[in-house]
């Protein structure tokens, strides 16, 4: 056997360690996107958490005044 030539076992598993360095990039790159991604999702999140606390303050604004507004009928609610 030449020095040169790795062995069949040698040169297999050289050739599996190169795969798996391979899928551990592509493994690094895709995390990456998602975690780009999550991000995007959690400031959209946030965002429309947002608008939604936003909305509901006006709501409860507009709630307030109808509560001090007096019956048309100068009567008092008599629903409670």
């Amino acid at each position: 056997m030449d020095e040169r030539q790795p062995s069949p076992a040698i040169a297999q598993l050289h050739a599996r360690v190169e795969r798996l360095l391979l899928r551990h990039n592509e493994l690094l790159r895709t995390n990456a996107l998602l975690t780009e991604r999550l991000h995007g999702l959690e400031a959209e999140r946030d965002q429309m958490r947002q608008r939604l606390h936003d909305a509901t303050q006006r709501i409860d604004k507009l709630l307030a005044r109808l509560d001090q507004t007096p019956s048309l009928s100068g009567e008092p609610d008599s629903q409670a």
